[in-house]
């Protein structure tokens, strides 16, 4: 397996008892939350936990767009990616990802994305999304034409990343006469891309094409969601030709260690429990509005997520679920352990800060996460295929 450390930087200093007024943490709830005081000291606390993965031996570091919302307080990751790219030296640098289909000049990503793949010497994986439907609200956008929109967007990239210039485009959404990408990706053909998803059959489909193999992402999903679409792409890929692998699919989750089981339930208590009920707060139209979703894709992206967006969801039951994972660091292993026999991804996206986890408590998550969840695994992993040499 290869270990991500991934962050939503929340506005973790929101005041919950006020924000409870409101139906949503997302669109709706008033900028008059945010304290630019507070802001400024919590970005710098959240890169200089990116930059602990580095120092720690991590696979990766991943960032994220959001929009409008207390969750993630990320709505350009290219800003937050490009200050880890000079301060890290190691780790690959992922922005999961940006919203495509709400873009008006993809080739201005195709350009963000070449300069970051420039800097960090081909240290950097590009994720595109279509964004979750709550973004359409904030941007006014169209959700009936997100997916037209997002392929065609991607469509654009690609080609400017790996055409000639300068040539025409013409699209439905998007036409240039000159693309003529300056600079061109540090990667040949391209940096490696990367779909997280909430489990859209179309997305699935599209992103296990044998032109494309892209690396797909579930997030923050029960387990029986995660089986199910992981499953659903490798049957996709394989009705088209080809073998998935671990390489190609991967698991986005929060994580909490401690010493113990009791010692990581009683300190991850709170701060989980604001995650799901308080920072993932929205109407259920909001996270699916009409047109996002096909018929075939909204009922099943319904079942996984109502656990998900909706209702008070206590630690028991997000454990219970799969959706947290919290213990002692032989916990943490058994249980990723068994996920990846049972699954099959290859990489794990932690998410080891949530909500209003602490700066202390969220140091200890990655300190002991890194010490005796990632270095042992690796170290089985290592010897088991020094036998299987053998």
């Amino acid at each position: 397996m290869k270990y991500y450390l991934f962050h939503l930087m929340p506005y973790a200093d929101l005041d919950l008892e006020a924000a409870d007024k409101y139906d949503s943490s997302w669109v709706t709830l008033p900028n008059s939350f945010y304290d630019p005081k507070k802001g400024h000291l919590l970005y710098n606390r959240y890169l200089d936990e990116l930059e602990m993965g580095d120092a720690l031996g991590f696979d990766g570091v991943c960032v994220n767009e959001h929009h409008s919302n207390a969750y993630g307080l990320m709505p350009q990751p290219g800003v937050l990616a490009g200050t880890l790219a000079r301060r890290t030296k190691n780790v690959k640098i992922a922005v999961l990802g940006r919203a495509l289909p709400l873009v008006n000049n993809p080739i201005t990503v195709a350009e963000e994305f070449a300069i970051l793949d420039n800097i960090t010497g081909g240290r950097f994986i590009a994720g595109f999304v279509r964004g979750i439907g709550a973004e359409y609200y904030s941007w006014n956008a169209n959700p009936a034409f997100s997916h037209e929109r997002f392929h065609e967007a991607h469509d654009l990239i690609i080609q400017a990343w790996t055409r000639t210039g300068p040539f025409a485009f013409e699209g439905k959404h998007y036409n240039f006469d000159y693309v003529n990408l300056w600079p061109r990706p540090y990667q040949d053909p391209h940096p490696p891309i990367w779909i997280p998803s909430q489990g859209s059959t179309e997305t699935i489909e599209w992103a296990s094409h044998p032109d494309r193999r892209y690396t797909y992402l579930q997030t923050f999903s029960p387990i029986a969601a995660l089986q199910k679409y992981m499953k659903q792409y490798q049957d996709s890929a394989e009705r088209q030709g080809w073998r998935a692998g671990p390489e190609n699919l991967g698991w986005a989750t929060p994580i909490y260690v401690a010493e113990t089981d009791e010692i990581a339930y009683r300190e991850a208590k709170p701060h989980i429990e604001n995650f799901f009920q308080k920072f993932l707060k929205m109407p259920l139209e909001m996270l699916l509005p009409p047109g996002y979703l096909s018929l075939k894709s909204m009922q099943g992206v319904m079942a996984a997520k109502a656990q998900v967006s909706g209702g008070a969801r206590d630690i028991d039951a997000v454990m219970a679920s799969g959706m947290f994972l919290c213990g002692s660091p032989r916990t943490i292993r058994d249980k990723l352990k068994h996920f990846q026999k049972e699954v099959g991804f290859g990489y794990v996206l932690s998410m080891l800060q949530f909500a209003t986890l602490p700066a202390e408590l969220t140091r200890k998550n990655i300190e002991l996460y890194a010490r005796e969840v990632i270095a042992p695994l690796r170290a089985e992993e290592q010897a088991q295929a020094q036998a299987a040499a053998e």
